[in-house]
């Protein structure tokens, strides 16, 4: 998409690539499918609001607020989304370590509008917010896969 990069987080997983890349997808389904997310792309005048396409998550899929571009297993899943304030991806890349372990990074890359759209990344980035989340999205992740 060619969009300014906002971060990258990482987190070290105990587990080999093929089973975090399941959590992964497992839990963005999870996670982008449930009624908040369907209202916050309907009040956001997502491009995409509801999930259509193949399942387990793959190229051409959709949830509310995100399409999947590239579904590589086990190593790269990114997803895009645009609605009226901002265009975003998020990149989730696994790379194999020694032994079973995988690094998981998540990189967000958004291109926010003028007026209000400057609002809005003031909010969800200048707050420090998404990090936040992230960070939380990864933790999850990391602990579903060393179950």
């Amino acid at each position: 998409m060619g969009l300014p990069h906002i971060d990258t987080h990482t987190v070290d997983i105990d587990a080999d690539n093929g089973r975090v890349w399941d959590v992964v997808v497992q839990s963005m389904e999870q996670a982008l499918s449930g009624r908040a997310a369907r209202s916050y792309a309907w009040v956001m005048q997502a491009d995409d609001r509801r999930a259509s396409g193949p399942r387990p998550l793959a190229a051409g899929s959709t949830t509310p607020g995100f399409r999947v571009v590239t579904a590589t297993s086990p190593s790269e899943l990114v997803i895009t989304g645009r609605h009226r304030l901002a265009a975003y991806e998020m990149v989730f890349a696994l790379t194999p370590l020694d032994g079973h372990r995988t690094r998981l990074a998540c990189t967000t890359n958004a291109a926010f509008g003028r007026g209000p759209g400057r609002a809005y990344r003031a909010l969800v980035i200048g707050s420090g917010g998404h990090a936040i989340a992230t960070r939380r999205l990864l933790a999850t992740l990391r602990r579903r896969a060393e179950r």
